[in-house]
């Protein structure tokens, strides 16, 4: 049978004679698969560049116009063990990625300019009080102002133009008062420099901008991160497939060229990249990525498949269903859009009182101007008292007053097992009051466990788990794991959705299928006793042994759930698992609320109903299934060991084997808002203190500045509290 291959609509033509393509490879995890990679590609004649970026996931390719044809590519990556996918990088990441390197050469600028300004200033502070003559400050002075104004005018633009921007639409931001005091403050200080004043505000002003940029620049790339991670699905699902075009001819064509009714043909290794019924062959697939659960599904003649299930071992000849955006994968794709899209409604408790804030410190300032005017001051003094107003009054505590408690508190839970993947899930699962569970790979662990290993003969473990190093299913893998073998039998054979099976001394040895060991008698038994679990048989010669397999709960799965009820939080379990091993799963650990067989659809339709009744629902889960109800819950949170989608999605990821860190989470995150709440009527307070005093004129701009300081220092020492809560590690 004849392939073809055309990816020329991938291809970009980047000029100087070089043509680009980016490719989605799987399997990339450390330097040593880029290392591995990279010098693979670049072996290849004609290629001028092959960089990979490991948290993207993604190889950048460029060579010689017309000298090779891109499918050599994803065939070298295959060769190394890759599976690659074209990727077509979109408009809107490529404005990101930019708008991502613009804050960094922003920060770099204002940090080196915050440096350089201070230390002129030390110098100036200290002579005030000193000898320093006026003709030695004026020149820190004017050193201050070269070195500020350039700085401030590439620095400030981020904020600048969101000033500009709310202004021209007659609207109200943070980046408003920001940009009002920062100009403020630069030009007061050129005028008092040129006037020989003693004070200049150069340094307050480079500062603020810096403190302000470190944290713009780190939300920014934590969106990033995000939408590249998610990005890599939308190259698995707008993949090729491999199409009948005759009764023996093949082609690899764009999955949008697929129409149902067509027949495509999946080889071993292979994703699904349509939704179909298999009309001739025999397999195993891997379906996790879909419905969650590691078991592989059999798969022969009328079993259904969808697109991302990935086949195993036997070539299958499916007739689609349905295609490109049709499938089961883009369906999963519009719910987590949707989803990401409802939450995006939330608005950052800071931003609120911001609205009103802004206004009232413009208005305020002005009317401060006007009213020393007025009792005769002159424009100048009037203006300092202005410039003092609006820089005591500057947002910065304002601003602090929930970053910094995040930051304390993410770094503690860092310590604790979870990290962070949203900037504002800290406030969020502070709320919580009823969890949702998924099963597998959340409240289990994600890889089998043999349970039954005591009640075999040691040597029968171990020649069983030889043999099933022969073999790539997972529920072999649990017999070679608990048997802790090493070395694979010599002359094994794997036999498709059957077994394996070897020779040894003389006798045969196979594991596999009940029906393939001629053990089912004893099977039958084992899961009449067991019904929750799986079973994979043994037999040595006339000998025959059954091994009782399953997802085993993490190992502090009980303590955790008692925990969270003494917490007054609720739980449940939704899972895409049948009803025994799930019923089995919610006995042991004492919920009440299970339902079983549930599609992605479903569990938002459950999430939104709760929501409709008040709660605040936290959805705990790891599958590529659950990725769209981990978008619409109030919070969401998935293992390490989670799909890239689920771990993209989750607002919070926990590390480790123990369900410990979903407490950790809820402790930590209890005790965080709780100081946000104080940090917040610290800032409203200075204001209330503050203000007055400004307005009164005994008050400069440098005493002001050192007054907004010190707001923003209690609020940081405040937040420094959120390091540990109360009962220290009890929940351990």
């Amino acid at each position: 049978m004849q392939v073809t291959r055309d990816f020329s609509h991938y291809v970009k033509d980047i000029g100087s004679g070089l043509q680009h393509i980016d490719l989605a490879v799987e399997g990339v995890h450390c330097a040593g698969c880029m290392s591995k990679i990279e010098r693979g590609l670049s072996a290849i004649p004609d290629v001028t560049l092959a960089r990979v970026n490991l948290t993207d996931r993604r190889v950048a390719l460029e060579w010689k116009q017309g000298a090779l044809d891109p499918s050599r590519f994803i065939d070298r990556l295959a060769e190394l063990g890759y599976k690659a996918y074209p990727f077509e990088t979109a408009g809107a990441e490529a404005a990101e990625n930019e708008q991502s390197r613009f804050l960094l050469r922003c920060l770099g600028v204002a940090a080196f300019a915050t440096m350089n300004v201070m230390m002129l200033s030390v110098p100036v502070w200290s002579g005030n009080v000193s000898d320093m003559l006026p003709e030695q400050r004026d020149f820190f002075h004017w050193m201050s102002a070269l070195i500020a104004l350039p700085a401030a005018a590439y620095a400030g633009q981020p904020f600048f133009r969101s000033a500009y921007r709310a202004l021209r639409t007659r609207s109200v931001n943070m980046d408003v008062p920001i940009s009002i005091g920062v100009l403020l403050a630069l030009g007061m200080s050129l005028v008092e420099t040129a006037n020989h004043a003693e004070h200049a505000y150069f340094d307050a002003a480079i500062m603020l901008l810096t403190f302000l940029l470190v944290g713009r620049y780190l939300d920014q790339s934590m969106r990033r991160r995000t939408r590249a991670v998610a990005g890599n699905l939308a190259a698995l699902k707008a993949e090729t497939a491999t199409k009948f075009v005759g009764s023996s001819e093949i082609a690899e064509v764009p999955v949008a060229a697929i129409d149902p009714g067509d027949v495509v043909l999946l080889r071993p290794g292979e994703r699904c990249a349509v939704d179909g019924v298999v009309i001739d062959g025999r397999s195993e697939i891997d379906q996790s990525l879909i419905t969650g659960e590691t078991t592989h599904a059999n798969a022969k003649a009328g079993t259904a498949v969808y697109a991302g299930s990935l086949n195993i071992s036997g070539t299958l000849r499916i007739r689609v269903s349905a295609a490109s955006e049709s499938t089961l994968l883009s369906e999963i794709t519009r719910l987590l859009d949707n989803a990401l899209q409802a939450r995006s409604r939330y608005v950052r408790l800071a931003d609120r009182a911001s609205r009103l804030y802004a206004p009232v410190v413009h208005a305020t300032a002005l009317l401060t101007v006007l009213g020393w005017v007025l009792v005769g001051a002159s424009w100048h003094d009037a203006i300092v008292t202005g410039v003092a107003v609006l820089i005591i009054t500057c947002p910065c505590a304002l601003g602090l007053a929930i970053p910094t408690v995040q930051t304390v508190a993410s770094g503690a839970m860092f310590k604790a097992g979870v990290l962070l993947n949203s900037g504002d899930a800290i406030e969020r699962v502070a709320d919580v009051d009823r969890i949702i569970f998924d099963k597998t790979g959340t409240l289990t662990l994600p890889d089998l466990e043999v349970v039954n290993a005591a009640d075999v003969p040691e040597f029968v473990l171990g020649l069983a788990g030889q043999l099933a190093l022969s073999s790539r299913h997972p529920v072999a893998a649990a017999v070679a794991r608990t048997a802790n073998a090493k070395t694979p039998i010599v002359g094994a054979v794997e036999e498709p959705g059957q077994g394996v099976r070897a020779t040894v001394g003389g006798l045969e040895a196979r594991l596999g299928r009940p029906s393939f060991c001629r053990a089912e008698e004893i099977v039958a038994e084992c899961a009449r006793l067991d019904p929750e679990a799986s079973f994979v048989a043994f037999r040595f010669g006339e000998e025959r042994y059954v091994f009782s397999v399953r997802q085993a709960l993490r190992p502090d799965a009980h303590t955790i759930t008692a925990g969270l009820k003494q917490r007054h939080i609720a739980l449940e379990i939704l899972s895409g698992d049948r009803e025994g091993p799930v019923r089995a799963a919610a006995r042991a650990l004492g919920i009440e609320t299970w339902r079983v067989a549930v599609t992605p659809a479903d569990k938002i339709a459950r999430i939104e109903e709760l929501k409709h009744s008040g709660y605040k629902v936290m959805m705990v889960g790891d599958g590529l299934n659950d990725a769209p109800s981990l978008a619409a819950a109030h919070v969401s949170m998935s293992p390490i060991s989670a799909a890239h989608l689920s771990q993209a999605t989750a607002d919070l990821v926990f590390l480790g084997k123990p369900l410990a860190p979903v407490i950790v989470a809820i402790d930590f995150a209890r005790k965080a808002l709780q100081l946000m709440r104080q940090n917040l009527w610290l800032a409203v307070l200075y204001n209330i203190l503050a203000v007055p005093i400004a307005i009164s004129g005994v008050v400069t701009p440098l005493i002001a500045a050192a007054a907004m300081s010190g707001s923003s220092i209690l609020v940081m020492l405040n937040a420094l509290r959120a390091r540990q809560v109360e009962g220290g590690t009890s929940w351990k």
